[in-house]
């Protein structure tokens, strides 16, 4: 099982990304997906994730109205749009099965200046 985040980079306060997170060795549409988060501080957070089924999702507040998650079960791909950035969002973003049971990927830098 592989995950491969990607997307991330330097963008202005105000800027957008699409973060896609890449899964393989696993039947993809039998997990949840979530984004989770590391800060330059080393805390973990949880931004948001998907339903396997019905393409819910759930966000907490810090990320609600500006992110949005997706998925294209085709591809074995999650997405993370992530709108309206801020400093505090700088971090290395990674994605994982919910409840949190695979092999991390490296994750992928988002980078807010402000």
């Amino acid at each position: 099982v592989q995950l491969v985040e990607s997307g991330g980079g330097l963008v202005q306060a105000g800027g957008s990304l699409r973060l896609s997170c890449a899964a393989s060795g696993l039947t993809f549409d039998d997990y949840a997906i979530g984004w989770i988060r590391q800060t330059p501080g080393k805390d973990y957070e949880g931004v948001g994730c998907i339903n396997k089924n019905d393409g819910r999702t759930y966000y907490p507040d810090s990320t609600r109205g500006r992110f949005t998650i997706s998925r294209d079960n085709t591809k074995n791909t999650v997405y993370l749009q992530m709108n309206n950035l801020k400093p505090g969002d700088t971090a290395v973003y990674y994605c994982n099965a919910v409840p949190v049971q695979l092999d991390w990927g490296q994750g992928t830098q988002v980078t807010v200046s402000s």
